[in-house]
């Protein structure tokens, strides 16, 4: 026997449900009958009297169940002495690592970043860049305490905490061209089969988003004519306002370019108020102290122009 199995047959017992105990443990309900039967054949013994309503403890069951709840008790006290360990460590350096996909770690994380700073003088932070994917596995291998992400994906012990709304908007160079298309002001998007197309790349929460709200606005992703995949937004405008092609890129991104008249920006029909840039950590490691004030800042962070900043959980 293993400790999975062991833990399979506390929560069943405990929660009176298969089912129950699969969604308490992240797992499958067919992995936690997996478990428990495993488990009835090395000890040769049936462990619970099931019904159609209801799951309870054999005889067999319950003398297991005194010995399986003092390991499975034993296993977390290790864990714990583990973790305060590391929350103790952590606390001595003082410092927190962040994990940030381009939109939130170029355009709203130096805010966040200088009022931590001044709020907590003395404590450091180290700061990843990579793609929503990179970050979110990132976390869940526990490498970083938190993460910043435009996409969600469901992913064991991540907890995501929506904090502000991104607006995606098609950008196009500045040219008599685009410029009737924005004055039309028409909502059928077919004219973008026509253009060549610069996306970024695969993982990125924006090229996720991307796709969803074309869909939604009666454009197939798979149909556009698309030159160039490219990591690096920077790179992606200076190709557009150079004429190589048109994207679709957070609004917050490109502002700066359009309010300098190097790029135009065109909505996309039908799309909703915005995409949900996240905080997330793994929920299955206690917060350190520092990490705990860092949330509670970014909680308290306001921006100009979004007032979807709350965080609960």
């Amino acid at each position: 026997m293993n400790l999975k199995q062991l833990e399979a047959f506390v929560k069943v017992t405990e929660s009176g449900s298969f089912s129950k105990a699969a969604k308490l443990l992240f797992l499958t309900q067919p992995t936690v009958s997996a478990h428990i039967s495993s488990l009835e054949k090395e000890l040769d013994s049936r462990l619970f009297v099931r019904n159609t309503k209801e799951v309870n403890l054999s005889e067999d069951g319950k003398v297991l169940y005194g010995y399986a709840k003092q390991i499975v008790e034993l296993e977390h006290e290790i864990e714990n002495v583990f973790s305060e360990k590391r929350e103790k460590e952590t606390d001595a350096k003082g410092c927190i690592t962040i994990a940030a996909s381009t939109i939130p770690a170029q355009y709203l994380l130096p805010n966040i970043l200088a009022q931590f700073t001044e709020k907590c003088p003395g404590e450091q932070f180290k700061l990843v860049e990579s793609d929503s994917a990179g970050v979110i596995k990132m976390i869940v291998d526990h490498k970083v305490d938190v993460g910043f992400t435009g996409t969600v994906l469901e992913k064991k012990h991540c907890h995501y905490i929506p904090f502000y709304k991104d607006e995606l908007a098609i950008i196009m160079p500045n040219v008599k061209k685009y410029q009737k298309i924005i004055e039309a002001g028409s909502t059928d998007l077919s004219w973008l089969l026509e253009e060549h197309f610069i996306l970024r790349e695969e993982g990125s929460g924006t090229r996720k988003e991307m796709e969803k709200q074309l869909k939604n606005a009666g454009v197939n992703p798979d149909d556009l004519d698309v030159i160039a995949s490219v990591a690096n937004q920077e790179t992606i405008k200076k190709s557009v306002s150079q004429g190589l092609g048109i994207s679709v890129l957070s609004k917050l991104a490109s502002e700066e370019e359009v309010q300098s008249g190097k790029l135009l920006v065109f909505p996309i029909p039908s799309a909703d108020d915005g995409r949900d840039i996240n905080l997330v950590y793994n929920k299955n490691y206690q917060l350190s102290r520092v990490a705990k004030k860092f949330i509670k800042i970014v909680e308290n962070t306001t921006f100009g122009g979004n007032d979807n900043c709350d965080i609960h959980g």
